[in-house]
């Protein structure tokens, strides 16, 4: 078993329940870890046998670019995505962060984190 980290994926986005928050849209950042048998990969040196890291950015800013009123739902979709398009993946840990959330104080960030595994 291995791991792969792709951190601090930035976009912006129009997530929120506030109707600012849909037009306005924030920053964020987006950090997801998978869980894989890296074994083969580690012998045969080929990008088929791993879990592409490419791949995992591609599917976080996709669905980041999809409204959702609650970053548990996007975090659980992007989770879900990359489950079903790297079938390597056994294990997830998908977090989103708003970056300066409107939330009346001085808050650098509000952050939720969700730890999936794959039910295949």
């Amino acid at each position: 078993m291995g791991t792969i980290r792709v951190d601090n994926i930035r976009v912006y986005s129009y997530h929120g329940c506030l109707s600012e928050e849909t037009k306005i849209g924030s920053d964020y950042l987006v950090n997801v870890e998978v869980k894989a048998d890296l074994s083969k990969a580690i012998e045969t040196d080929e990008l088929r046998d791993t879990v592409d890291y490419v791949r995992i950015n591609r599917i976080v800013v996709e669905e980041m670019s999809i409204p959702s009123k609650l970053l548990e739902h996007v975090a659980k979709r992007i989770g879900d995505r990359i489950f079903k398009e790297l079938p390597l993946v056994e294990k997830s840990k998908i977090s989103v962060a708003k970056v300066n959330p409107p939330i009346n104080g001085d808050v650098e960030k509000v952050l939720v984190k969700l730890s999936l595994k794959n039910k295949q």
